[in-house]
Order: C-alpha cells, then structure tokens, then sequence
C-alpha cells in the first residue's frame, strides 16, 4: 500500500536547450532510490549545495530530474533494520541526499539506516532543520577550534560570511560559549543583525583581506570559522596566532588559496579542513547532542525564515543573488 502513494516534491528538470526548471510536481513513493528508511519529512532546509543542485551545477547533481535538499527531519514511515521503527522522529543530512538521491524538498525519503540520526532529546524536528547542514558544519567547526585547545581565554575567533547560515551559527554558538567574537561580512546592512546574535566586532571584506603580498601578518586571531576560502582564507591563516587555528568549512568566496607555509612553520598554525558530508556518526551524533544541549541558542528563532514548498523557488533566486541572510526552513505539510 506503501508503494502507491504519491507526494508533493519540487523536481529540477532540464530542457532540450540545457536550461533548468523547478516546479512542485507529483512524485510515487515506488519511484524513491533503495534504502532501508522511508521518512515523511516534515522539514527540510535551504543550503548552498541546494542552490547549485537546484540550478544545474552538474558537479553536485549529475542527472536531472531531481528533487534537491541535503537536509530533512521527520518521521520513520517503514523501516526494515531493527535500529529504527515507525513513528520514530528523525534527522537527515549530508552524505548524498538531495546530490544524486533525492532529498528533503520533497515529502517523503528513502535513504539507507545508516544515513539516518535520531532526534535528540532537547529538539523539535523544526527546530533541527533551523539548524540543518547549516548548524551541523558550525558545529563540527567548533568542535575542531575547542578539541585544539582554544578556550574563550585565548583571544578573539573570526568568523567570515557571518550572515550566511553557517557564519551566523557559528557567531551565534560561540558567543553562547563565552567567545569573543569578530564577524566578517561584506554587507554594508549586517552590522545590528550580527551584533545581535552575539559579534562583539563586525568588520568588512576589504579589512580581512590583506593584498599586501607579505608572507606573515600581526596576529590578531586565536582561531577562525573560515566559510568563504580565497583571499580571506590567506590572510586569516597569516594573522592568526602562535599555534592557533583555523577550521575551513566552505568557498564561497573562492576555491583557490594563495598562501605560502610561513604561518604554518614559523607560528604553528593548524589548519582544518571541515567534512561535514560524510562525518563518521559517532562525531556526527556527537554534535547533534550538543546542539540540542549546551549549545543550543535561545534566539533561533531570529535567524529562521520559514516558507513552504511554493515559496521555495524565490528563496532559492535571493541565495544566488546573495540577498539571502540567516536560515531559510521549508514546511513540507501545510497543516
């Protein structure tokens, strides 16, 4: 009976001129890829990734039609492993949902057990996905900087694209954990928005930036949550302290990295590289307790704009306008 149902998804499709299309379309349960967990999701939310899958980068998503979204919560539909049971709330995120398999923009999931997390007691399914890849990578980066040894104690953490999804968890967590935190926007508007999430200082793109050409800069950082790569990325290495750190989670900026090894060899910089995708579950269980516990933020909810399925084609146009700002969750049931 299972096998018959259909359900609402958005599905990118590619036309014979290779321009893509979104529309909210009815899909059949019996189409979903294999797995041992089917879920109805109940939430999903809008990442970077959903962006580029959404708009054809084939780098992400190779074959087209395909329903994106890299996050989901919901509920246990069928299950044939012993690990979870109908009825059971759930988390999915990362690995290939929503590149190759199709994801959380739709109703209803497939995906194997062991992609799937239980929901932690401290959060609802909404509130997870106001966190999603999103809050998932902020703390996983976060994880990295403590585990290194940098305590609130040991000077300021950059956090660069603060009011991306990411940037503005990051800014948001730490300031819970008692850091003192610098944001780096390259909007002219964020300063209030960020300030009230906790940055104790907001400075622009062209002040993280150093084009000088020097091999080492002042320190000024004990650690960095670096989202955006590029040139950004170079001069925070460079003006990070004596055996700082720096977790590199993203490239919006740019994937390339023009730095020499001075800050590595001469002050002991550690840079880390930050695999949200495919985090082993135990570190990935790890950081959704503690998202759900210590370091779950009372003000969410001001970082959270919630839409649902027809109103996500906008959202998706202001992310690559780069008008996007905070976390957008996606209601998959009208209730």
């Amino acid at each position: 009976m299972t096998e018959e149902r259909t359900f609402k998804a958005i599905v990118v499709a590619e036309d014979e001129n290779g321009r893509y299309t979104r529309s909210i379309s009815k899909r059949s349960i019996q189409d979903l890829p294999a797995g041992e967990v089917l879920v109805q999701v109940r939430y999903s939310s809008l990442n970077y990734k959903d962006l580029l899958s959404a708009t054809g980068n084939k780098g992400v998503t190779r074959k087209y039609p395909h329903t994106p979204g890299i996050d989901a919560a919901g509920l246990v539909v069928e299950s044939s492993g012993g690990e979870f049971k109908a009825g059971d709330e759930v988390i999915v995120t990362s690995y290939d949902l929503g590149m190759n398999t199709d994801g959380g923009f739709g109703q209803y999931i497939r995906v194997p057990a062991a992609w799937v997390v239980p929901l932690p007691n401290g959060l609802s399914l909404r509130e997870s996905m106001a966190y999603g890849t999103a809050g998932f990578t902020a703390g996983l980066s976060i994880l990295r900087l403590m585990e290194h040894g940098i305590g609130p104690d040991d000077g300021n953490i950059l956090v660069s694209g603060a009011t991306g999804g990411v940037g503005s968890l990051s800014v948001s967590i730490l300031s819970r954990l008692g850091y003192r935190v610098t944001a780096v926007s390259g909007r002219t508007d964020a300063a209030d928005f960020l300030q009230s999430l906790g940055a104790a200082e907001v400075i622009g793109v062209k002040e993280a930036s150093d084009d000088s050409g020097r091999p080492l800069l002042k320190g000024r950082w004990a650690g960095s949550v670096d989202t955006v790569g590029g040139e950004i990325l170079a001069t925070t290495l460079k003006s990070t302290h004596l055996h700082g750190a720096v977790a590199c989670c993203g490239n919006v900026a740019s994937a390339e990295l023009p730095i020499n090894v001075f800050p590595f060899i001469l002050r002991g910089v550690t840079l880390y590289g930050i695999d949200s995708q495919n985090c082993p579950m135990p570190a990935r269980r790890k950081v959704w307790e503690r998202l759900a516990g210590e370091w779950k933020i009372d003000h969410a909810e001001g970082l959270v704009t919630e839409i649902g399925l027809q109103e996500l084609d906008g959202a998706i146009q202001k992310m690559k306008e780069r008008r996007h700002r905070g976390r957008t969750i996606v209601r998959l049931f009208d209730e």
